[in-house]
């Protein structure tokens, strides 16, 4: 006994309206790819068959910030491209999320030099970090996962008339 049946059945059936907002929010997020290094390389799998993205309602992924909500970071960030990688996240509109993809740009990684950012949450706030060098694209998938629940859990916002 499915939905459909239930559906055809009966005329109507009910929910909460932040239930039905957070759900289509939650399978509808588009993610902005910002490939830095070879940890491109993992992330451009996921959209592969493999493990194929389009699963988890992802597929579109929109290399302008305008029409993006989870921006991915995938590999060494120097300060010089910080200030890039900080310009693009401000041109996304609210909501959006980070995940951090890598070590590198998690932590620096192996750079412990003057000039890579020991870390993306110091210009950004992440929302989700994925382990590796290079990380697994099931790692990403399952970030991803995570932020369709914290989605999914967040409070609906009402707006007053005033």
């Amino acid at each position: 006994m499915g939905l459909e049946e239930k559906l055809s059945s009966e005329s109507f059936f009910t929910t909460k309206i932040e239930e039905l907002v957070n759900w289509s929010r939650k399978n509808a997020l588009w993610p902005m790819p910002m490939g830095i290094s070879c940890c491109a390389i993992e992330m451009m799998a996921v959209a592969g068959p493999r493990f194929d993205i389009s699963r988890f309602g992802m597929e579109v992924m929109r290399f302008s910030p305008r029409q993006a909500d989870v921006m991915i970071v995938a590999g060494t960030v120097t300060y010089k491209m910080s200030h890039v990688v900080r310009k693009i996240y401000d041109q996304m509109p609210d909501p959006k999320w980070v995940i951090a993809m890598g070590a590198c740009t998690s932590s620096g990684g192996m750079y412990r030099s003057y000039s890579v950012v020991q870390g993306i949450d110091q210009f950004l706030p992440v929302d989700a970090y994925v382990a590796g060098c290079p990380p697994r694209p099931d790692n990403l998938l399952n970030a991803l996962i995570k932020i369709q629940n914290k989605v999914e859990k967040e409070k609906f916002i009402k707006f007053s008339s005033n």
